[in-house]
Formats: structure tokens, C-alpha cells, sequence
């Protein structure tokens, strides 16, 4: 039920041309960016639209990202002295039914794209083999360029590219924190519904029209609504089973708004109220949370060797409460402390110490079948110059506080 309000939505968002609420400079200084990081030409394709099937088009998110553009089939050509980008032509028929679309030959081309280069797409190669005729480096993801040019080493550009995304411009903090409120308030409408009885997939419901009555285009990811032992599978998208009293629901799901994802997580009760067992290792969660995010700071290390936020996390999971075995937690938590969160909710990672402006999220769990209890908590922080600022501080996390909310 839940891939069927996923289609609706993917079905009925209107495409729209054009850029995101991110200045069109900032684009322009992304790209300067990577043309300083990659000394050479660097090609990137737009993403292509379906014919055969009706959905929202989606736009290749590291093209997105050095342009803002969200027509299909366009290609970004960046050289050592210039950008261009080309545009196909005006096609009749597919305008009829996909809305009016942007070519090259429009008037205030230039204003509407921001590219002061803009050429129609049968220039490419022409441009493209000008532009290696002044350059031995060519950065590309595409094959078929590989069989145009077999003779020339083609290099992969996204660990570049990455490293520009890890750290957010404020426009890109302001666009990620709006779809992180939108998705609170996502999460405040389920737990107003949350009663015994109630299918998983009804709650899933209530988060996507949550999102979409706030003028998001889409979920960030497909809900994960999973009660009782279903809360012990991480990505649990079964969505079928009724909740019962005493269970514990996981609802792990957020909004994309203007291109930028969110990521939360909240373990919630369905009866409104923790038992002592529930409340237990809650709190361990919540603490191990509260470790983590405590120790956020420039040059702290997700993962990896030594003193890692990680390692804090599971160190104190193995510290606090026991299993029934009388065997420390930490076995139970079997993820990843976290992601970055940007255009994609898992935004590209690179293997480097945490700098101020990115965004993270902290999600801990523990996940024990035998008990049929699965708890996380995710809320997505941004690092800053004294260390972290939690974007997500306004949905509670408190088992107090959630109580509270849940009353009835």
C-alpha cells in the first residue's frame, strides 16, 4: 500500500523547469569550484527522461547540483576557461504532454539558465573536441564517451564532486532545515493518528500527505513503519501488519522540499505509554545519541580507527543495560552511526574528519528480535565552528516528552 501512494506521488508532482530556490550564482561558483579541484574538461549528463512510463523526472543529482537545472537530456561541458551547457531542441509532440520546455534558441536564454554559454545539443562534440585539443584531462562518468575517445584516460569526477557537497552553502542549510520541518510536522500528524489496531501503512499515508500539503514534490525515501518485530528489520517496507497495544513502532521517514532530502527517526509507543523494559533501552538509545551528538566538533570522525563518533555511541551501549543473556547492547546496534543528508538523503560520503556545514544525521539503535523491540533515533545536525546544532531539536526525543505528546 505504501508503492502504491509512492506512485500517486511520483505520478502526480508537476514537473517543473528550472531551478531551486539556490541562487543561480551559486552554481556558477560550485563549478569554478570543481574546475579549480579538476584540472581538465569535465562532462556531465543530465538525466534522460522515460518514455514508457509515467513519473516525476528526477534529475541526476551531482548535474543538479553544478546547475540547478531540472529539464531532461541536457549536457554540462566545463573547460579550463568556460562553462557551456546544451539543450535539446524544442519537440512538439512531447510538449503536449509534458508542459513546454527550454532550448537553446529561446530568447534571455542566458537569464533563464545562468550559463552564459548555452548551445543547442548537436554542438557537443564539436565543442567537446575543441575544448581537448587545449586539455590531456578528461573527467566523465559516460561511456559512450569512452568509445568516442578510446585512446584518452577518462577519469571518474565524483570524489571531487563529493568533497563539494559534503560541506553546505546557508542556502543549502536553509533548504535542508524547511524539509526537515516539513517532515516534523509529518511526524506530529502520524502520532496524532497512531492507535491500536491501525495498519502500518496507514500511518505511511499520513507522512506522505503530511509532506505533499506542505508543497514538497516527494518523500525523501520510501517510509519505514515498522511495529513490534518489524522494528528490528532496518529497512523494513512490509507495511501490512496491525499495531498492537505494547508495541513499539519505528517510523523512520522525511520529505524532499526544493531538491533537498531530510532523514528522522522517532520509536514511538502505540498505547501512548513505555513499558519499564521499553523505557530502558530508550533511554540506553537516547544517551548513546546524546554521547555521539555531544561530540560533534571539526575534526571529529564519523567512523573509522580511534576515538570515533561511532565508537562513542556503541561504547556506551555496551555500558549501559544488559540483555536477557546479561550480554552488553552494543551487539544490537548493526548500522552505521550516520550519513551526510544534502540533495540526497544519503548524500556522498568521503572518508574525512567532519568540517563546519555538514550535515549529518546520528541515528543509534538496538534491534533484538528475541525481546520483538527495534528502537532508533535520527535527527539530522549540522556541524558548526563549536560544534553541532540539531536541526531536528523541535520533534521530541525525550520518552517524557513523547508521552506527552501522545496523550489523548
Amino acid at each position: 500500500m505504501v508503492h502504491l501512494v509512492l506512485g500517486w506521488i511520483l505520478a502526480a508532482s508537476i514537473l517543473a523547469a528550472g531551478t531551486s530556490e539556490i541562487p543561480r550564482d551559486e552554481y556558477r561558483t560550485r563549478r569554478a569550484a570543481l574546475r579549480k579541484a579538476l584540472d581538465g574538461v569535465i562532462v556531465l549528463f543530465g538525466q534522460r527522461e522515460s518514455t514508457d512510463e509515467i513519473f516525476r523526472f528526477e534529475q541526476e543529482p551531482n548535474f543538479f547540483y553544478l546547475t540547478g537545472w531540472m529539464e531532461p537530456g541536457a549536457i554540462l561541458l566545463i573547460t579550463p576557461s568556460k562553462d557551456a551547457l546544451f539543450l535539446p531542441h524544442h519537440d512538439e509532440r512531447a510538449e503536449r504532454f509534458l508542459g513546454k520546455r527550454t532550448a537553446a534558441e529561446d530568447q534571455n536564454i542566458s537569464a533563464r539558465t545562468g550559463f552564459d554559454q548555452v548551445y543547442p545539443i548537436e554542438r557537443f562534440e564539436a565543442e567537446l573536441a575543441q575544448a581537448l585539443n587545449h586539455s590531456d584531462k578528461l573527467y566523465s562518468r559516460n561511456a559512450k564517451l569512452a568509445a568516442l575517445y578510446p585512446f584518452r584516460e577518462i577519469r571518474d569526477p565524483d570524489g571531487a564532486l563529493a568533497k563539494l557537497r559534503m560541506r553546505k552553502s546557508p542556502a543549502e542549510i536553509a533548504a535542508i532545515q524547511h524539509a526537515t520541518d516539513v517532515t516534523l510536522a509529518g511526524h506530529r500528524e502520524a502520532w496524532k493518528r497512531l492507535t491500536a489496531g491501525l495498519h502500518e501503512y496507514q500511518l505511511g499515508a499520513t507522512l506522505a500527505n503530511a509532506y505533499l500539503e506542505q508543497g514538497c514534490e516527494a518523500l525523501a525515501y520510501s517510509p519505514i513503519v515498522g511495529s513490534g518485530k518489524n522494528g528490528t528489520v532496518l529497512h523494513y517496507f512490509g507495511g501490512q501488519r496491525r499495531m498492537d497495544q505494547g508495541d513499539l513502532v519505528v517510523m523512520d521517514s522525511a520529505a524532499q522540499c526544493d531538491h533537498y532530502a531530510s532523514d528522522i527517526t522517532r520509536t514511538i509507543p502505540v498505547n501512548g505509554k513505555f513499558t519499564s523494559r521499553q523505557r530502558e533501552l530508550y533511554e540506553i538509545v537516547l544517551g548513546a545519541q546524546n554521547a555521539a551528538i555531544a561530540a560533534i566538533k571539526p575534526g571529529a570522525r564519523m567512523s573509522g580507527e580511534g576515538e570515533t563518533l561511532t565508537k562513542i555511541a556503541k561504547d556506551y551501549l555496551n555500558a549501559h543495560g544488559k540483555d536477557l543473556q546479561g550480554e552488553p547492547l552494543g551487539k544490537y546496534f548493526t548500522h552505521g552511526l550516520g550519513h551526510p543528508v544534502g540533495l540526497q538523503v544519503h548524500d556522498p560520503r568521503v572518508d574525512e574528519p567532519l568540517e563546519a556545514g555538514m550535515v549529518v544525521t546520528v541515528e543509534p539503535g538496538l534491534y533484538i528480535p528475541e525481546e520483538g523491540i527495534g528502537i532508533r533515533i535520527e535527527d539530522v545536525v549540522l556541524v558548526t565552528e563549536n560544534g553541532a546544532k540539531v536541526l531536528s531539536a523541535a520533534l521530541p526525543r525525550e520518552p517524557d516528552e513523547i508521552e506527552k505528546a501522545l496523550a489523548k
